[in-house]
């Protein structure tokens, strides 16, 4: 196991710089998450540390050493590839085998390697299979075996899981979150899906446009956005937002008063007011709201809402009554509320 740190990382693709002095520690053992959307450079950073890029400014420390000349074969890592990346003419033993093969590691050591990654991974009964005759979970397991075989410093993911289906996503989380907590290996893990960092990332790095946004816990990050990109790309469905003007403990908008528990604001300040939609409620009375779509999906119910002139999404626990076109009341806790400056997108407190 070991520890990897980032110190000022800069990456241009000639005059195109798509990383900007990204700097953040990773501990011993921590399994940590680098999501944002397509474009922002989380992919990079993770190939740069792998030693797939190279590094235009800054530097990578594992354990404490700088590797930024280091070929990526003496990192000391193991990459989980989105497209699986086995040798179709190879065995699931002899892929799972092959780099130890190439280090000409001692045959008894790499059966056992072999054969522990195959029993954690329940592997054991397809050996001799070739990768063509597996499901795509199965092959997905087989690179997984691979890195376990090796037996890295650092684990890397490179959206892993993208190419499988839903149901399949779901149960895969869940064995790499379960395979991290049993090898305790520190893992770089990318993804676009922030439902997947949410469910299995020690921390989030939250990354836009080739700079770091947030670093924290899941809940960190859901509870407290540190600003306006952080709300709407954390959490599903997204946080409903509208712009107002923020007025002795209440934002106007949309021609309604929502409650917000914030002291940093000044009367008259433009700002953004959001609520997730888990955190809205059907009541008597409070703020109107017409129905425009009713999805229920069994133990909830999702409706879309048209308030003034925006939308705005409403996850309810359990069922309704409510049909399209209805008008219905809205209420809050005005401790749930988020109020991010105008200008800056900042979170107001």
């Amino acid at each position: 196991m070991a520890t990897v740190t980032f110190r000022k990382i800069e990456k241009a693709y000639g005059k195109v710089k798509v990383i900007h002095g990204i700097g953040f520690d990773i501990a011993d053992g921590e399994f940590v998450v680098l999501v944002g959307p397509s474009g922002c450079g989380k992919s990079t950073l993770l190939r740069m540390l792998a030693g797939l890029e190279e590094i235009t400014g800054g530097e990578i420390l594992i354990d404490g050493k700088v590797v930024n000349d280091l070929e990526s074969k003496d990192r000391d890592i193991a990459m989980v590839f989105q497209s699986y990346a086995l040798y179709p003419h190879m065995t699931v033993g002899e892929n799972m085998a092959f780099s130890l093969k190439l280090r000409n590691a001692d045959r008894k050591l790499t059966d056992e390697r072999v054969d522990k990654a195959a029993r954690i991974l329940n592997l054991d009964t397809l050996l001799g299979r070739y990768p063509r005759e597996l499901s795509g979970g199965q092959r997905q397991r087989v690179a997984m075996g691979r890195a376990i075989v090796r037996d890295p410093k650092v684990f890397l993911f490179d959206e892993p899981l993208s190419n499988l289906d839903a149901k399949l996503r779901v149960a895969m989380r869940a064995e790499i979150k379960a395979l991290h907590q049993r090898l305790k290996t520190t893992t770089v893990y990318v993804t676009h899906d922030q439902i997947e960092a949410m469910t299995m990332a020690d921390r989030i790095v939250v990354m836009h446009d080739g700079i770091i946004e947030q670093i924290g816990t899941p809940l960190e990050l859901f509870d407290r956005p540190r600003n306006l990109f952080v709300a709407q790309f954390i959490g599903s469905p997204s946080m409903n937002v509208v712009e107002g003007r923020y007025s002795q403990g209440v934002v106007e908008a949309l021609g309604m008063r929502w409650p917000a528990l914030i002291v940093a604001a000044s009367d008259g300040q433009t700002v953004h007011y959001g609520i997730r939609p888990t955190d809205l409620r059907l009541q008597a009375s409070g703020i109107a709201a017409r129905v425009v779509v009713v999805e229920p999906t069994g133990a909830e119910t999702e409706l879309l809402v048209q308030v003034g002139d925006a939308q705005m999404v409403i996850v309810l626990h359990g069922r309704t009554a409510a049909q399209p076109d209805d008008t219905v009341y809205l209420g809050l806790d005005p401790a749930k509320a988020h109020v991010f400056d105008g200008a800056s997108g900042q979170r107001l407190e």
